[in-house]
């Protein structure tokens, strides 16, 4: 069982630490002894449950989830993502969630923290006005730096065994598919960084809201997704609200996709959630 688990009906997901099978368990000592041995290991970057993340983007094949690794390092330099995480500042985060909010908001019954993109709500031309794609994209590095430095720890601490991916929202009301069309290039972007940087974050996916046009976005979109992606996301109409809130206790939710939060300044600029001290009450009693 993994260190600092309290929760005493937690059982580990199959290829998760303390559910592995012997040819797991051997495929990771050989993956980190290899990275070792060629000088590759960052330590506080390649503990054994983001070795396993690597291991099952590429089902346990150790020469390719070395080589995604890699890649994903060379990236991170390329990028300049330790820069970023030290002194990226979004100062137009508050406009931007006017034209298109994403954001984090509390957690689902599992304990995951809740990420919330409102692409229905999107205005392409007020977007651009106030920041940039390559600002968009930056914010997406920083975010999924933080998911996996501070929001997963939080959420593992409060619900005491390991929590290792997200529940994600998308929300396609009042969608327009020329500004969906227009965005596309970030859209791609940020799946591909999703995927190929940070695998197996995914826990849940339910895109709401989703119009009879949808099929169409979602023929372009589902090539660059891999099968396991796809097999994690639920597309619904409108009538949504009873499969989210099986997911998310109503009082997680906000009110405007069908729950009873009601944060202060709104859910979307909140940050709700056990990695904020500020919001001890996240679970709900006083939303």
């Amino acid at each position: 069982m993994p260190a600092g688990v309290t929760d005493p009906t937690y059982k580990p997901p199959p290829g998760r630490l303390g559910n592995l099978t012997v040819a797991q368990q051997h495929a990771l000592e050989t993956l980190r002894k290899q990275l070792q041995d060629e000088g590759h290991f960052v330590p506080e970057r390649m503990d054994d449950a983001t070795l396993l993340r690597f291991l099952r983007a590429r089902r346990f094949d150790v020469a390719k989830a070395k080589a995604m690794i890699l890649a994903a390092e060379q990236w991170r330099k390329e990028f300049g993502v330790d820069d970023l995480v030290k002194n990226f500042d979004f100062k137009e985060k508050a406009e931007v969630d006017k034209y298109y909010p994403q954001y984090y908001h509390k957690t689902d019954k599992e304990g995951r923290p809740v990420y919330i993109e409102r692409l229905g709500k999107l205005d392409i031309k007020a977007l651009y006005a106030i920041t940039t794609m390559d600002r968009q994209l930056k914010r997406l590095v920083y975010e999924y730096e933080k998911f996996l430095n501070e929001r997963l720890p939080a959420c593992s601490k409060a619900i005491g065994h390991p929590v290792e991916t997200s529940c994600t929202i998308l929300d396609l009301k009042d969608v327009s598919l020329s500004n969906f069309y227009r965005v596309k290039d970030y859209v791609f972007q940020a799946s591909s960084i999703g995927q190929d940087r940070y695998p197996e974050t995914m826990g849940k996916f339910y895109i709401i809201n989703a119009p009879w046009a949808f099929s169409a976005v979602w023929a372009a979109i589902k090539p660059w997704l891999d099968e396991v992606t796809v097999s994690k996301i639920d597309i619904l109409g409108s009538g949504y609200k009873e499969k989210i809130l099986q997911q998310i206790p109503a009082e997680h939710l906000p009110k405007e996709l069908g729950g009873t939060c009601e944060c202060p300044g709104g859910c979307s600029l909140s940050d709700a959630g056990p990695w904020n001290p500020s919001s001890a009450d996240y679970v709900g009693e006083k939303a």
